[in-house]
């Protein structure tokens, strides 16, 4: 009996060691956050804009291939992500709908003015309530939005180079041609 209880703790050792293999085995990204938002519809939007204008809601947009950026004037990732967002709205590739996410409206002026403008048009979203219901975890946080007003993506931290060329504009192009 006791050397059983030797061995137990070799035991379990093997089994944490033989999950951590089959996790690391699956394929399957371990920094990867799934969304169950995808392929759902995308929440109702209906938010004040930032310039005082027209109110961001849904409708403005619908029937359109559309990237919805969660971001903040205190977020620093935002201020790294900001160059290729303005590279999109010169190609205008897509319009790129943003999110002031928990951000006074002279911050996130103050950010704009400083960085530039990528947005086609910005909705405060003060509280958060947006977010929440999209399921943002952090800023920045994108979404892609098919014409049918579906999430089909989302990213989450800096839209980089390399992702925005190998997965998001190839997602992009073919929702725009469905």
């Amino acid at each position: 009996m006791r050397r059983l209880l030797y061995l137990l703790p070799l035991a379990l050792f093997l089994v944490i060691a033989g999950y951590f293999a089959a996790t690391l085995r699956s394929g399957r990204d371990p920094q990867a956050l799934p969304s169950a938002m995808i392929d759902k519809p995308m929440p109702a939007i209906d938010l004040a804009a930032l310039d005082n204008g027209a109110r961001v809601t849904s409708s403005s947009f619908a029937g359109q291939v559309v990237l919805i950026n969660f971001f903040a004037s205190w977020c620093v990732p935002c201020r790294e992500e900001q160059p290729l967002l303005l590279r999109l709205k010169t190609e205008n590739t897509v319009p790129v709908i943003g999110i002031a996410y928990k951000d006074k409206p002279q911050d996130t002026q103050r950010f704009l003015t400083q960085l530039g403008d990528p947005f086609q048009r910005i909705g405060l979203d003060q509280e958060g309530q947006l977010a929440l219901n999209f399921g943002v975890y952090g800023v920045p946080e994108t979404y892609v939005i098919g014409k049918d007003g579906r999430i089909r993506y989302r990213q989450i931290s800096v839209i980089t180079p390399e992702i925005w060329e190998e997965t998001i504009l190839p997602l992009i192009k073919k929702l725009a041609a469905s």
